[in-house]
């Protein structure tokens, strides 16, 4: 107590001449229209700044739980695209579904390998298992090869041990999507016969003849292509939809019946 009154003492001069300024600025705007109205403008100025500061911070806190809401969306959307011959889309039951989807996060992700892989924050504990499909909001990523309690690493399609069936979306004719190991932004489509009209730009997509993904999953677009001559076959290089060095949200898609359709080919063969 007795520190504030020395520091009230030894600063009354300078106090005194706050106080008065003040007093005498609350007299000036009390009795001037002009500068009432400038005093109260720049009050409105300084507290819009204020809010809109304090509303663009609050905003920015919020984006990661915006951003789940929107992942949640998104996952739901997906459920009632890839099921959309299945149920009504206004209602799902999970006893009729063809696939399942749930979302994850990228962890670490490689694409300057000969045999690159991507790990998800994913696991055993969230129903993941090997040979799901990896896709994200733009296309495939590629296919879950190993799975831990909390994680899977996926097979990225920039692999050179990877082969989706993938088809020309305005014809429907397919083949197989493969990697040469050359360029992160590029594969390659094969087995088309050279009969097929081909045109760059032309659109890629997953194959019905796959069991992993969903037919129509957007992949990338005809970059060019050349016939391999020995084998009459169309050889596509296809520039990818997704930017392969920069994926944090995926989506694992999981085809409910195919099991039964893998037991049903083995059978096959084996009466071949």
């Amino acid at each position: 107590m007795q520190q504030i009154i020395n520091f009230i003492l030894r600063y009354k001069n300078f106090l005194l001449y706050i106080f008065l300024m003040m007093v005498a600025i609350g007299f000036t705007i009390q009795s001037h229209s002009y500068h009432q109205s400038t005093f109260f403008n720049s009050s409105s100025w300084i507290t819009g700044n204020i809010y809109e500061t304090s509303f663009d911070i609050t905003s920015y806190f919020d984006l990661r739980k915006e951003n789940n809401k929107l992942v949640n969306e998104n996952q739901r959307l997906r459920l009632l695209l890839f099921n959309k011959k299945d149920t009504l889309a206004t209602e799902l039951d999970s006893t009729k579904m063809s696939y399942t989807i749930s979302s994850g996060q990228v962890i670490k992700n490689s694409y300057a390998n000969q045999r690159n892989y991507i790990t998800i924050n994913k696991g055993e504990k969230d129903s993941i298992k090997p040979d799901m499909g990896v896709i994200t909001s733009d296309g495939i990523l590629g296919i879950v090869e190993n799975v831990s309690g909390n994680n899977a690493t996926v097979q990225s399609i920039l692999n050179d041990r990877s082969n989706i069936n993938a088809k020309l979306k305005n014809t429907n004719h397919f083949g197989s999507l493969v990697w040469n190991a050359e360029t992160y932004n590029t594969v390659q489509l094969i087995d088309i016969p050279r009969l097929v009209p081909l045109v760059v730009g032309d659109t890629i997509v997953t194959g019905a003849m796959s069991s992993i993904f969903p037919e129509n999953i957007p992949i990338g677009t005809i970059k060019q292509f050349d016939l391999d001559k020995a084998k009459s076959f169309w050889r596509i290089e296809v520039s990818l939809f997704n930017d392969m060095t920069n994926i944090k949200n995926v989506y694992i898609v999981y085809n409910t019946n195919r099991e039964e359709v893998l037991e049903l080919q083995e059978k096959t063969d084996s009466n071949d």
